[in-house]
């Protein structure tokens, strides 16, 4: 029988009063964007009442795209701060940043040496990047990246996982490598299973309605920042490719750029997009971009003040940052102690708490 106690304070890992989840989100622009919020965010705040919640900022994945120290240090903040802003309880759920736990890293190097080499090789993520890139200019970071995820997760014991069609491969090699381990080392961890959460119809690129809503191909009007100001956000909104057709109607094969805006006006609205179409008949584009406009903005404006009260107040944010690495370290302290002795490590020392050190 499972027994019922507070999360995260003194207790085993595998023992919550709720399913676990984890998740995580990398920290490679200043802002998170609307498809980030509509895609998982906001998923985030609700699995915050029907689950055991730890959620991280995953700025050690980040380092496979190069950036700079400076960018970095102040988008992982930034990172956090937006988490906060969004409805992520730090008292409810355990918020930390990757680096900040030290048994990520020790881990993966466990988990990679149980992970064969062609296996890693047929990572469809890392294919088509180092085939973008070269294989020359890839790195080995990148190479072992899914490695890294699944040492994030399984350090929390962790029983679901929130997952998007790219990552699901990455997923499945997680519980492979947890069914791996406990099959030659015996019981240790809890193999996770993919958490799908309402799903939201795809965000597409404001410009381009062929692609998604990205950063890496996002140009100045093409995406909406949580971050940016409700007059950026309406015009980018207002200047939203649609057609020639005139008449509004969800069909995203031959009017890609419309069925988005009734897809973010359903989600923001939780509506369905479909539902929509007769608040429009007769009208023009115009209304409907006006009525996605101020429900982007009526959303992201609060977000975004609550984002900046928190950079503005560094001592707070600190403070936030660091205890919640204190309560990830309780629980990853332990499972990493638990495989080290399993594997033929001494493990006494693993997970010894470090000084915090910010600055």
């Amino acid at each position: 029988m499972t027994k019922t106690r507070d999360s995260h304070e003194g207790q085993h890992p595998a023992v919550t009063a709720s399913p676990r989840v984890f998740s995580g989100i990398q920290p490679t622009s200043d802002s998170f964007h609307l498809g980030n919020y509509l895609g998982a965010l906001r998923h985030w705040v609700a699995l915050q009442q029907t689950h055991d919640p730890i959620y991280c900022v995953v700025n050690q994945h980040a380092l496979t795209v190069d950036p700079s120290p400076a960018d970095l240090h102040r988008r992982t903040r930034a990172s956090l701060a937006q988490l906060v802003a969004l409805g992520v309880d730090p008292d409810r759920s355990v918020l930390f940043v990757q680096s900040d736990v030290p048994e990520h890293a020790q881990l993966t190097w466990v988990l990679e040496c149980l992970t064969g080499f062609g296996e890693a090789s047929r990572m469809t993520q890392f294919k088509d990047k180092s085939a973008k890139g070269g294989a020359d200019r890839s790195s080995v970071g990148l190479f072992t990246y899914p490695m890294l995820m699944a040492a994030d997760i399984l350090l929390y014991q962790t029983h679901v996982v929130p997952v998007g069609e790219d990552q699901r491969q990455h997923l499945e090699l997680t519980r492979d490598l947890a069914a791996r381990f406990n099959a030659k080392y015996g019981e240790t961890f809890v193999v996770p299973e993919p958490h799908i959460v309402k799903e939201t119809g795809r965000i597409v690129d404001l410009q381009n309605p062929t692609g998604k809503m990205s950063k890496s191909t996002a140009t100045e009007n093409s995406l909406v920042n949580v971050l940016d100001t409700p007059k950026q956000m309406s015009k980018k909104i207002k200047s939203a490719m649609t057609d020639s057709i005139g008449v509004v109607s969800f069909d995203p094969d031959n009017q890609p750029g419309v069925a988005n805006l009734l897809t973010i006006l359903g989600s923001i609205t939780d509506r369905d997009p479909e539902s929509l179409v007769a608040d429009y008949a007769g009208k023009g584009y115009g209304a409907l971009k006006v009525d996605t406009a101020d429900a982007v903005v009526a959303v992201f404006e609060p977000i975004g003040n609550r984002t900046r009260e928190l950079l503005d107040d560094p001592a707070e944010l600190d403070k936030i940052m660091d205890r919640g690495a204190e309560r990830a370290r309780v629980i990853a302290a332990d499972t990493l102690a638990k495989v080290y002795r399993a594997i033929g490590f001494d493990g006494r020392d693993a997970g010894r708490p470090a000084v915090s050190s910010r600055e």
